[in-house]
C-alpha cells in the first residue's frame, strides 16, 4: 500500500465508541423494560387486590342489611333492650353500609356497580322506616321510656297506639317477618347480586388489559434479550475479526519471518504498514549486504562478520545451532593437497544447503568449522535433525564425484538452553568436542551432555 492510499477498514476508536453506545442503548432498554415489567406486574397486583375489597366492600352492605335483620327481628319476638342498642350500633356507629358506597364511590366512580349498590342502601334504609316503626311498637308495648333520639320521631298510627301490648309485639313482630318485608329483602339482595356480577365484569375487563399488558412487556423483554444476545456475538465477532485474529495471524506470520497482511482495523493496518517496511528494509539489507565482507569467498556461505551480525538479528529462542567439524582434515589436505581440502569445503556447503532449508543459515566460522542456524525450529525435532546429519555423512562420503570421502561431527544446542547469545557457541562447542571424543563421525546434542 502507497503512503498516499488512505486507510480502509474500521477505526479501532469508532469501534470502541459503537460498541460503548450499543451497549449503552441496549442496557438502557433492558432497565426501561424491566421497569416497565415491574409496573405493570404492581399494577396488575394493585387491580386484584382492588377487585377483592371492592367486592368485599359491596358484602359488607349486604352483611350489615342482615345484621339488622336479625337485630329487630330478635328485638321485636323478644324485646330485649340489647338487640335495640346492637342494631343502632350497627347502623350509626359502625356504618358498614356508607364505608361500602364511599369506598366504591372513590375507587370506581359512576359505574353501573356503584349504582346497583346504591339502589341495595335505598332500599336497606326504606325498609329502615319499617323497622323503626316495628322497635317502636315494642318500646310502646313494654312501657321503656328510654326512648332513642331517632324513633322519638316515629308516631304511631291510632289505631296502632290504642293495642295493647301483647297485640304491639305481635304486630311488630309480623312487620319485620311478613311477605312484604321479605319482598324488600329479596329486591335489596338483588340489588347486590347486581352489583357484585358488575364488580365481576369490571374484574375481569381490568385483569384482561393488565396481562395483556404484562404480555407485551415480556415480549418486549424478550426482544430486548434477543437483541442482547446477537450483539453479544456481534461485538465477539467483531472484536475477533478486527483485532484478535489479525493479531494472531500477524504472530504467525512474524514466526515464519515474512510479512504481516494488512487487514483488521485502521490502527493495526498501520502497524502492519509500519512493520512490512522495517521488514524489506531488513531482508533487504539481508540481501545487500557485502557479499565479500559476509560471505565466504571459498564457499559462498557467510563469513565470521555475517554469523555475528545473523547471530544478533536471529530470534534464537526458535533456532537451531549446529556446529559442524570435518573429521581428520588436516589429514586429508597433507594426503590430497590444499586444492582437494578446498573442494571437499564446498562440497560440504552443498551438501548443507540442499539439506537445509533456504531460509536457514550456513556459516563458516574458521578452517573446516560451519555453524548452520536452524531457524523456526522447536526443540522436540531431534529426530529430523539427526536424519540430516546421517544424510549429509552418507553424501560426504560418496566418491563419486572424484573427491576423497570425508565426514563430520556435529554439536548441536537450541538457542533456549543459552541464556545469552554468546554462550551459545560455548555450548555447541562443547557438544562437538564431546561428538570427537566418541569417534567422529556422529553428533551430540547439548541437552544429553549431562544425562
Amino acid at each position: 500500500m502507497s503512503n498516499g492510499e488512505p486507510d480502509r477498514g474500521i477505526s479501532l476508536r469508532t469501534i470502541h465508541l459503537c460498541l460503548i453506545i450499543g451497549a449503552a442503548i441496549i442496557c438502557s432498554l433492558m432497565l426501561f423494560a424491566t421497569y416497565q415489567l415491574s409496573v405493570s406486574f404492581s399494577n396488575l397486583t394493585e387491580k386484584a387486590e382492588l377487585q377483592i375489597e371492592l367486592r368485599k366492600a359491596a358484602r359488607e352492605l349486604m352483611d350489615a342489611s342482615d345484621y339488622l335483620t336479625e337485630k329487630v327481628q330478635r328485638y321485636s319476638v323478644l324485646g330485649e333492650r340489647h338487640f335495640l342498642d346492637e342494631y343502632f350500633e350497627e347502623a350509626f356507629v359502625a356504618n358498614r353500609r356508607e364505608e361500602a358506597i364511599d369506598r366504591m364511590s372513590v375507587d370506581v366512580g359512576n359505574s353501573e356497580a356503584l349504582k346497583n349498590l346504591e339502589s341495595a342502601m335505598e332500599g336497606s334504609l326504606k325498609l329502615m322506616g319499617r323497622e323503626y316503626y316495628a322497635m317502636r311498637l315494642v318500646l310502646d308495648a313494654q312501657g321503656d321510656a328510654n326512648i332513642p333520639e331517632i324513633l322519638q320521631h316515629v308516631e304511631l298510627q291510632t289505631e296502632d297506639r290504642a293495642l295493647s301490648p301483647k297485640e304491639k309485639m305481635a304486630l311488630a313482630s309480623l312487620m319485620v317477618h311478613d311477605d312484604e318485608y321479605y319482598a324488600q329483602k329479596e329486591a335489596i339482595r338483588e340489588n347486590m347480586r347486581a352489583s357484585l356480577d358488575e364488580l365481576e365484569k369490571m374484574a375481569y375487563d381490568t385483569d384482561a388489559s393488565a396481562l395483556a399488558s404484562l404480555r407485551d412487556e415480556l415480549s418486549f423483554v424478550r426482544i430486548i434479550i434477543i437483541l442482547q444476545t446477537i450483539g453479544i456475538f456481534f461485538m465477539v465477532w467483531l472484536t475477533s475479526r478486527l483485532g484478535i485474529h489479525p493479531i494472531l495471524n500477524a504472530v504467525e506470520r512474524i514466526r515464519e519471518d515474512s510479512p504481516i497482511p494488512e487487514m483488521g482495523a485502521n490502527e493495526f493496518r498501520y502497524l502492519a504498514r509500519a512493520y512490512n517496511k522495517m521488514y524489506a528494509v531488513y531482508r533487504k539489507s539481508l540481501e545487500h549486504l557485502n557479499f565479500k565482507a559476509s560471505h565466504d569467498e571459498l564457499t559462498g556461505a557467510y563469513n565470521r562478520s555475517g554469523y555475528q551480525l545473523l547471530l544478533t538479528g536471529i530470534d534464537l529462542s526458535s533456532t537451531y545451532m549446529l556446529l559442524f567439524d570435518v573429521d581428520n582434515f588436516k589429514r586429508i589436505n597433507d594426503t590430497y593437497g590444499h586444492e582437494t581440502g578446498d573442494e571437499v569445503l564446498k562440497k560440504l556447503v552443498r551438501v548443507l544447503k540442499s539439506n537445509f532449508r533456504s531460509d536457514d543459515y550456513i556459516c563458516r566460522i574458521g578452517g573446516d568449522e560451519f555453524v548452520v542456524f536452524m531457524v523456526h525450529a522447536t526443540e522436540t525435532q531431534h529426530d529430523l535433525i539427526v536424519q540430516k546429519i546421517n544424510e549429509i555423512n552418507r553424501e560426504m562420503e560418496d566418491k563419486g564425484d572424484g573427491l576423497p570421502p570425508a565426514s563430520v561431527s556435529v554439536g548441536i544446542v537450541h538457542g533456549t538452553e543459552a541464556s545469552e547469545a554468546e554462550h551459545l557457541f560455548e555450548k555447541t562447542d562443547a557438544a562437538m568436542y564431546k561428538a570427537k571424543q566418541s569417534g567422529k563421525h556422529t553428533y551430540t546434542f547439548y541437552a544429553n551432555l549431562h544425562v
